[in-house]
């Protein structure tokens, strides 16, 4: 289980297709398709034989581990140097070498340039919504941030078939684009002259049913959590905080029955979850193409980046052909 697997990989949300793998490898052989995923799923620690968590003890998420698990040296370098594996993944590059729990391997008839953005933050905001609020039909949802993740979280509502899917952001040009993935209602934050939480709850007359948070705002993760209804209301929070950021919130709100709960990917386990999820898409229960806005190749990596900082778009593809 510990043996290392040998795909080959294009772009960063990453797809790839199996060319060797190490010795004791049996889940996948080469010439499968797989998404490399930047956390992993090993079947035997007590988190990934739980059906409540999707933590793996092993092959959660590390920004500090930079080789391989079962040596912990890397297999990359440049001019006798040593380049270290990022997130178990290391996907800016046409070959890579990932750990055989980090790879769901998937229907080889799925597009690889499409369900390549399940392999992060499609999964994360979907799942959040599906997985862990779990909207009933005609219910409300409020997505706090509109970037790729919160859309996708919308996405996971419409899914559901939410009746009322309310999107907050700071940046109005994110309102149009969010009604494609099913949001009905925005509101802006710097519109209103009171907490963006009692403005909510106006609209809704007391709370809406499921909140997400998806900015890593500790002020937007208070504000999702006091929009929702007392007695039924689910806040999930999705967006990651700085190391050292707390928040505060009156414990009535807890007493009052509402429920705040985190997620990690999505709640999905990635090797057993993942293939599932790319056969809704083959099904066309769910959109992928539309979070795709962009598309460079790897010379151009530079403007994937301005892309992001600028706010513009969703998800660029960053090509090896050129």
């Amino acid at each position: 289980g510990q043996n290392p697997l040998f795909p080959r990989i294009l772009g960063h949300e990453a797809r790839g297709v199996v060319e060797s793998v190490g010795e004791g490898v049996m889940d996948v052989q080469p010439g499968d398709h797989v998404l490399p995923i930047f956390t992993g799923e090993c079947k035997e620690c007590p988190h990934c034989l739980s059906e409540a968590s999707n933590m793996c003890d092993i092959l959660r998420i590390n920004t500090e581990r930079g080789g391989m698990l079962h040596d912990g040296h890397t297999r990359f370098s440049k001019d006798g140097k040593p380049i270290y594996h990022f997130l178990g993944t290391s996907t800016f590059s046409e070959y890579t070498v990932v750990h055989v729990g980090q790879v769901a391997k998937i229907n080889p008839e799925a597009p690889l340039d499409k369900v390549c953005v399940l392999s992060c933050g499609m999964s994360t905001g979907f799942g959040a919504t599906v997985n862990v609020a779990k909207p009933k039909k005609g219910g409300s949802v409020a997505v706090f941030g509109l970037g790729a993740v919160g859309l996708a979280a919308a996405e996971g509502a419409r899914v559901c078939e939410a009746s009322r899917i309310i999107g907050i952001d700071l940046n109005p040009n994110r309102f149009e684009e969010a009604k494609k993935f099913g949001c009905t209602e925005f509101v802006n934050p710097k519109d209103h002259n009171k907490p963006v939480q009692e403005v909510i709850a106006e609209m809704t007359g007391g709370g809406v049913d499921c909140s997400i948070e998806c900015t890593g705002s500790t002020q937007a993760m208070v504000s999702a959590f006091e929009c929702v209804h007392d007695g039924w209301g689910v806040a999930v929070l999705v967006g990651v905080p700085s190391r050292d950021d707390s928040f505060k919130t009156h414990p009535i709100h807890f007493l009052n029955e509402r429920t705040l709960r985190g997620t990690f990917f999505g709640n999905y386990k990635p090797r057993s979850d993942i293939p599932g999820v790319v056969e809704k898409y083959m099904k066309k229960e769910l959109e992928l193409d539309k979070f795709i806005t962009h598309s460079v190749p790897f010379l151009d990596i530079n403007k994937a980046f301005e892309y992001m900082l600028r706010g513009e778009g969703l998800r660029c593809m960053i090509r090896m052909d050129a």
